[in-house]
Order: structure tokens, then sequence, then C-alpha cells
């Protein structure tokens, strides 16, 4: 409809009814390759016994098919297309149409429903079986190359930090997670003999990935971030068992 709702009706005067037409998709196609404003058929209209009998027949020139390809060329589009007529019923239809300049036009009412459908002969099924065919058809199909293709983009250099987390990756998935308390044996039993590590040191000495490994030296641990011992971990207070410089003078002394 009009952005501006306005219809010219002018032509609506001087129409007598408009049919409805449903037509086979070649067919239109067909009609597609006449010349502007040329003649694509005739149409043909009997009566018997009190009926009418409506019969499209295409123009000889439109029948040739092309669109199918190689196997369509010694096919023809049958040229007689029968008419199956319907009631309109309770319906109002009505027929508009649209100009270059936007401009809508009502230019009838639909009084005549049919279906246009061709005369069913050996050409016809030939025609249809083509286009089963070329509707099946992949789209896409593989195909062998005799060589390389030097066309295309060649896949860049994998980045070095790519590398390493490739390398970390594979390492730690060769490393089980042990028990948690034999961790913390591991753990203490290092940190009796010094007071700092590094994550790397106790992944050395426990052999457990390093994800976990931080897990629990959080909870037993400090992370010195500044510092003699920045990057390092130790222990907390309450877990620590080194003694002090007096404490080992005593021993000493003892």
């Amino acid at each position: 409809m009009s952005d501006k709702g306005e219809i010219n009706l002018t032509g609506i005067k001087q129409s007598q009814g408009v049919w409805l037409v449903k037509v086979p998709k070649y067919l239109s196609q067909q009609w597609e390759k006449a010349t502007e404003k040329g003649e694509v058929g005739k149409l043909t209209i009997v009566k018997k016994q009190g009926k009418a009998e409506v019969c499209f027949t295409l123009k000889e020139e439109l029948t040739s098919l092309s669109s199918l390809g190689e196997k369509a060329a010694l096919l023809k589009v049958p040229k007689d297309h029968p008419f199956t007529m319907h009631t309109v019923g309770g319906q109002t239809l009505a027929v508009f149409t649209q100009s270059n300049t936007d401009e809508i036009s009502l230019e009838g009412m639909v009084v005549q429903r049919a279906e246009c459908r061709p005369a069913v002969n050996d050409n016809y099924m030939k025609l249809k079986k083509l286009q089963i065919e070329e509707s099946t058809r992949p789209q896409r199909l593989s195909q062998q190359l005799e060589k390389a293709v030097t066309t295309i983009f060649k896949p860049v250099a994998n980045h070095v930090v790519n590398v390493e987390y490739e390398k970390k990756k594979k390492q730690e998935g060769k490393m089980v997670r042990a028990e948690r308390q034999v961790v913390l044996d591991m753990l203490f039993s290092a940190f009796e003999r010094h007071q700092y590590y590094n994550i790397k040191d106790l992944v050395d000495i426990t052999k457990q990935p390093v994800t976990y490994l931080k897990e629990i030296m959080r909870e037993i641990g400090v992370y010195n971030t500044r510092g003699a011992h920045k990057s390092t971990w130790e222990l907390k207070p309450e877990y620590c068992h080194y003694r002090s410089a007096d404490e080992e003078e005593e021993m000493k002394t003892d």
C-alpha cells in the first residue's frame, strides 16, 4: 500500500473484473524472455455443454528451453496449458499495481480464480525429470587436485606464547595429582631445608600441576611480591619450623 494512504482508482471504472491465475514457475520464466510488452501466447475460451473451457497456448518462440543447461537443449516447454477453474468463494480479492513513481493503482477486482496446468506428455515428463535432477544436485563437489594450490595464504608461524603454553600444558598433562596430605608432607619437608622457593622449584620437587600446587600454597604459604625474596613462596608463621638466630646459638651452646 502507499505510504500516503492514497490509491489511484481511475482504472477500476474501465475494468470488467480480473482473473487470478496460478502458473508453473518455468512458464513465468519463459514469459520473462519475451520482448518488452511482447506477445507471450494466446488464450482460448470455448463453451462446451454450458461450461467454459480455457486453454493458454505459449508462443512458439518461447518454447525453447536453455535455463537447465545442455541436457535441456532438445527439450521444449509444453505449449498448451489448460485452465482448471475455481470460484472466488466468499473472498474479496483485488489486483494492485505500483508505478515507477511508487503510485499505487487499483486495477480491478478478482472475479475468477484458475490454475494453469501443462498438458501431460512425454516431453513434459522428461522436463520434470530433468528439473528434479537439477534440484537434487549437490551445490558443492569434492575435486582431486593434481598439484598443490599456491594461490592461497599460507598459515603463519605459531606465536611464542602459544608454543610455551602448549608445552606447559603438555607437561602438566603428564602430572597426576597426588593426595593432598602427600603433597603437604613434601612441601613441609622442602621448607625445612630452605625458607624460600619459587613455584618452578616446588613443581620440580612435588611433580604436581601448577594450579593444584598454588591452590595448596595459598592455604599454607605467603607469596612475596617485593623485597630481596620477590616472586618466591614461604610458609605462614603458624606452619614455619625455622629457628631464629638466637635459638640456633643456644642450640650450639647446649
